[in-house]
């Protein structure tokens, strides 16, 4: 991908958030590579240096800055197939799909050849996926060891390496520091915590509220200042707690310590389910053109789209909510929940249920879940989706092949186009999802679907976040 180094050279000279993790800036004087919002003094234009990610800089030879730490620069929305497919992979490393630099296995996962998938990463971030996956093992290491007490054996296999010894060995030919010693250098709290990084605005509590009325009893709960979960990923079972952090424009993550074998992919879904790729400026540049949607775009700067934490609960949920109210499906939820969840003990009395996974509803008859009060054919919708989801052929994690996706949902018997738009919206994290038909944006839009669908045409690629703001303007969250 092409940079405009004049325009990346002002975005330096001024701080400007807008570009943070667009880019960053290679200093030749010092070797080190910087965000665009790096406090220290800004170097000579002759010396700065621009790259799409991390990675490019830090193969060119640059080391990361110790005072910005690009290691917790925001990520960016994908919202075409090129770039999708690579924010996939990305994805997938970050759950450590690469943790033993099987290229090919997670080329198989995204639908592509191992060929194609390198030469997408090397043509969009300028390194192989194997260099992406170092990278990303070395930066998040060094957020560990900022963030966190936790000790360097741990670090190591949390960022996925085989090894401590490799892991020393890598970081410090990469970055001429040991862990030890980058440590020594940071005063992290007690506790399990980090730190994650969005571009302002953030429309925190629209996003909290909108979290809170969908809460599944049991497994979710959401107040005024906190989200809290319980967790499960691969072996691990745990909680965290989400809150807008003291410092500006970040969320302070807390994990439980159980967790930390997996922490990398906490972190991962995280970022997804509370939009933290998010580019609010070129949302809002877009959408303010519309009169219909320039009023509460202005009123409400930075309104964010939810994604999902666990795919398949979101799936569940959106099931569960056809042609009920929000607080019906949440009373459903919580049932399935209750019933089919394993028991886990938290800080927390009401949170008291892991979720139901595909493994345990693809054991579970339809008569057992329409005991429960959830309709016949939901109840059957639920059951064939089990399978589908642990067979591969509905994917609903953050998918590349996004219109596939919705094809495979609409297959399913009981998923119609709002619900399979809706789950691309949240679990997939699609920025161009559009339930067209929903009822309230028809109200809001004073339109029929044909109209509506014409008039959305022009919120590409960023329809999800104009279906938010037309829920908004009817001061609804559906």
């Amino acid at each position: 991908m092409e940079l405009d180094s004049d325009a990346c050279f002002r975005a330096v000279r001024a701080r400007d958030r807008r570009f943070d993790g667009r880019f960053f800036v290679g200093i030749a004087s010092t070797h080190v590579y910087c965000r665009p919002i790096c406090p220290a003094r800004p170097p000579k234009r002759e010396n700065m240096r621009f790259y799409t990610s991390a990675a490019a800089a830090e193969g060119a030879g640059f080391r990361p800055c110790l005072r910005c730490r690009p290691e917790r620069a925001p990520g960016l929305a994908s919202v075409d197939a090129v770039s999708r497919l690579v924010g996939a992979a990305i994805a997938g490393i970050e759950e450590h799909a690469l943790s033993s630099a099987r290229v090919g296995d997670l080329a198989a996962s995204l639908g592509v050849s191992d060929r194609h998938l390198r030469r997408i990463t090397e043509s969009e971030l300028g390194v192989s996926p194997i260099e992406l996956a170092q990278t990303q093992r070395l930066l998040f290491a060094k957020r560990l060891l900022g963030d966190t007490r936790l000790s360097l054996t741990e670090i190591a296999f949390a960022s996925g390496f085989g090894s401590v010894r490799r892991f020393n060995a890598l970081f410090k030919s990469r970055y001429n520091l040991s862990p030890r010693a980058l440590r020594g250098r940071a005063s992290a709290p007690e506790g399990l915590h980090c730190q994650l990084e969005f571009r302002p605005p953030f429309a925190w509590h629209r996003l909290l509220d909108y979290l809170r009325m969908r809460a599944i009893p049991g497994v979710e709960m959401a107040d005024a200042t906190h989200y809290r979960r319980t967790v499960s990923i691969d072996e691990a079972q745990g909680w965290i707690a989400i809150s807008l952090g003291k410092k500006a424009n970040a969320l302070n993550v807390e994990i439980s310590p159980s967790l930390t074998p997996v922490i990398g992919a906490v972190i991962a879904r995280v970022k997804r389910l509370f939009d933290l790729g998010a580019v609010p400026d070129a949302v809002s540049a877009l959408l303010s053109q519309d009169p219909l949607l320039a009023k509460v775009v202005d009123r409400i700067p930075g309104l964010r789209v939810a994604g999902a934490f666990d795919g398949f609960e979101l799936a569940v949920r959106a099931i569960l909510g056809q042609q009920v109210s929000v607080k019906g499906a949440t009373t459903l939820a919580g049932r399935w929940a209750q019933a089919f969840g394993a028991p886990i003990a938290t800080p927390y009395p009401e949170l008291n249920r892991l979720t139901p996974t595909a493994q345990r509803m693809a054991a579970v008859a339809a008569d057992e879940i329409a005991a429960l009060g959830i309709v016949g054919a939901r109840a059957r919708c639920l059951c064939v989706l089990a399978p589908a989801v642990l067979e591969r052929r509905v994917v609903l994690t953050f998918a590349p092949n996004v219109e596939e996706q919705i094809e495979a949902l609409m297959r399913l018997p009981g998923i119609g186009p709002w619900t399979a738009q809706y789950i691309a919206m949240r679990a997939l994290h699609w920025p161009d999802a559009f339930p067209s038909g929903d009822l309230m944006l028809l109200r809001a839009a004073n339109s029929n679907q044909k109209k509506l669908q014409e008039l959305a045409e022009g919120w590409r690629p960023w329809r999800a976040y104009a279906t938010h703001y037309l829920w908004q303007s009817l001061g609804v969250n559906p």
